[in-house]
């Protein structure tokens, strides 16, 4: 067994690597203010992103179901991997050799997910080497037939599988790798005379993660005497899930991003023809046909969080197409993208239409795409006889409940309109068909006219973002809990508001019970709790921009929040480190251990959209000041109440002193506000 990594390796690595690289790899980002980014949460599904990366600070955190961490953390819930092997991995990508405790290397344990990995990146190179040896002509003239060459074979990692029952299994022997690990990756079968080569005589293509990281292979059939499948594919192994990965997305998952726009094809030449042609964000399913887990995935790549993007599916025009489409219809309104079909003229697949016309063919039949909707209504009625009229009452009914089921309210008029012209009926006939079949209610569109999709929150998720308005529940041994801005005075008399100390006796809060500290979301809506909200994370995010002096003064002001006051504490007690790059990691140390996850999402959450950095350091020194200019006013509301209890015959020298002291906090006042 190997020994623990490390932690200061552990801690380099995670110094080293950009937070938003890894991330981005995964979910499409986009700017969420100064320092940082946004998008769809990949650990639920949502509509409007409130999935939020702070790359300066190496965290993460979703304001929608709680998740959050670093880049480790995200591995280990994203690819199902230990915490040694993500931080093996992001080692590896960063070019540092990890030290272990006892001097040793990782441990080669059989049938772990990066002994998998490297398994199929040793395949996938023997593969590509195999291609331009002369026992694969059949391969090479199965792509040349097909308009690829050898630099799109390149492109495309692109290999062949010899036609041998062992070589492969020969080769990764001699590499290190065990059959037990060559079982685990699905690269080899097993027999009654042992392992063999499950891919043999077939043009090979790999199949890989979001990552980029070959997770397995697709293999079609070159040869007469091959009784294989035409195409076939890894089984089920650690790494790869058929389900959840798509051929072509690690190529495209950038454009996609960008446009906007995801194209799905139906095969591994089809995607290969569109990328060539220019339609670079085409994607295909591997080995199993489209469904919800495919969708989440292209949602989040896509940052499906509006109508603005656009998903396109072409389907072959025969019977097994059709039913394809219909498929793919039944899962359309877990988009938020609008939804097409394209199809090339007669019947042409994109590899198929390339061949005969070019490139420029494959881009017109992308942009000729049409709406989901128009498709599906128009396969409904090609199955009836329109020229009976009882054939066109049973396509009307057929019809009318996909009209009806049309996410956007505003469009349906629009294809009960169509849906009249194209049967030669009236538009009323068609209007109170559509109205009667049911279709969507009004709660479901004033959902998805806010963005989000219709299904109720899962039990306990918080469901409100950094400006959440509802406190929390919470049982009387909760010290920490959110809604404690009258919750009973803090130990120190500085941190109750003078309106506030008529708060409950103390030993209301003196039962034992499990410290609970509540998330950003459970904080109360008050304008005291929002305003050390707003203060503590202008300084946890931007500490060098509200300077050392104010920092002090704001970190001295009394809070009314008990929760938010021990942060305070946590960051006064840390303020030597706060120009240090392990500003963060100080305070969360600082912190008690059950608000730790607070200070991480105040470390997190998005400021107030501010334009370029003269006006964040205006927005950061306000909100500090603010705090402290409060605490001066509750300290002035203070001395006047005790000068006016104080009579100036009884207690000359008192009242006097009582006067000095307005006077300088006035002075102080002025000088806080002059900067």
């Amino acid at each position: 067994m190997a020994g623990r990594i490390l932690k200061a390796d552990i801690d380099e690595v995670r110094t080293r690597v950009n937070l938003a690289d890894v991330v981005g790899d995964y979910v499409a980002l986009k700017s969420a203010g100064v320092g940082s980014l946004k998008g769809l949460c990949p650990f639920h599904d949502e509509r409007s992103p409130s999935f939020h990366v702070r790359p300066q600070v190496g965290l993460y955190h979703c304001f929608g179901c709680g998740e959050g961490g670093d880049v480790y953390t995200f591995l280990q819930k994203m690819d199902h991997v230990t915490f040694a092997e993500a931080v093996e991995r992001m080692a590896a990508r960063v070019g540092i050799t990890l030290r272990y405790e006892d001097g040793s290397a990782p441990a080669q344990e059989a049938g772990n997910r990066a002994r998998l990995f490297a398994a199929n990146r040793a395949a996938a190179e023997f593969f590509v080497e195999k291609l331009a040896t002369p026992g694969a002509d059949a391969g090479r003239r199965f792509l040349g037939e097909r308009g690829f060459d050898r630099a799109a074979a390149a492109h495309f990692g692109v290999g062949y599988a010899p036609k041998s029952w062992d070589e492969l299994t020969k080769h990764l022997r001699g590499r290190g790798f065990t059959d037990q690990e060559l079982l685990a990756a699905g690269l080899v079968s097993s027999g009654d005379r042992g392992v063999y080569d499950r891919f043999r005589g077939r043009v090979v293509w790999p199949i890989r993660d979001l990552s980029s990281e070959t997770v397995g292979f697709g293999a079609r059939r070159l040869f007469d005497d091959d009784k294989g499948p035409k195409y076939l594919n890894t089984p089920e192994t650690p790494i790869y899930h058929k389900a959840q990965v798509m051929y072509g997305l690690d190529l495209a998952k950038r454009e996609i991003g960008r446009s906007k726009q995801v194209v799905v094809v139906e095969g591994y030449t089809d995607v290969m023809a569109c990328h060539l042609a220019g339609i670079t964000t085409a994607v295909a399913t591997s080995g199993t046909a489209f469904g919800v887990d495919h969708i989440k995935v292209l949602r989040r790549v896509l940052g499906d969080d509006s109508a603005s993007g656009e998903v396109i599916f072409t389907f072959d025009p025969d019977a097994a197409g059709q039913k394809a489409a219909v498929r793919a219809f039944g899962e359309e309104q877990r988009f938020a993208a609008q939804t097409y079909v394209a199809t090339g003229p007669e019947g042409l697949d994109p590899c198929d239409l390339r061949l005969a016309r070019g490139d420029e063919a494959v881009r017109g039949m992308i942009d000729a795409k049409k709406p989901m909707f128009e498709f599906i209504i128009r396969q409904q009625l090609r199955s009836h006889d329109l020229d009976t009229v009882e054939g066109r009452v049973a396509a009307l009914r057929a019809a009318a409940p996909i009209i009806a089921g049309i996410r956007d309210p505003s469009l349906r008029p629009g294809y009960a309109r169509e849906l009249a012209r194209w049967l030669g009926m009236d538009i009323e006939d068609v209007t109170r068909a559509v109205a009667s079949s049911g279709g969507r209610t009004a709660s479901a569109d004033r959902a998805d006219a806010r963005g989000r999709p219709d299904q109720r929150p899962a039990a306990g998720r918080p469901q409100r973002g950094p400006a959440s308005t509802g406190p929390a529940r919470r049982g009387p041994g909760d010290r920490y809990a959110a809604g404690d801005a009258h919750g009973g005075p803090p130990p120190d008399d500085r941190d109750a508001p003078p309106d506030e100390r008529d708060a409950p006796p103390p030993d209301e809060y003196d039962e034992p019970a499990p410290l609970r500290g509540p998330t950003l979301a459970q904080l109360p809506s008050d304008p005291a709790t929002r305003l050390e909200r707003d203060a503590l994370m202008a300084i946890l995010q931007f500490p060098q921009l509200v300077g050392r002096a104010l920092l002090d003064r704001a970190m001295a002001s009394g809070f009314a929040n008990r929760a938010l006051a021990a942060v305070r504490d946590a960051v006064r007690a840390s303020t030597d480190a706060a120009e240090s790059p392990a500003w963060l990691e100080t305070v969360v140390g600082a912190a008690p251990e059950p608000l730790a996850p607070l200070v991480q999402q105040l470390a997190i959450a998005p400021l107030p959209q501010q334009r370029g950095e003269e006006a964040l350091t205006i927005y950061v020194r306000d909100v500090a000041t603010r705090l402290v200019d409060r605490d001066l006013q509750r300290r002035k509301s203070e001395l006047l109440r005790q000068l006016q209890r104080t009579p100036a015959g009884e207690d000359p020298d008192r009242y006097r002193g009582l006067q000095r002291d307005l006077v300088t906090l006035e002075a102080e006042r002025r000088s806080l506000r002059d900067g």
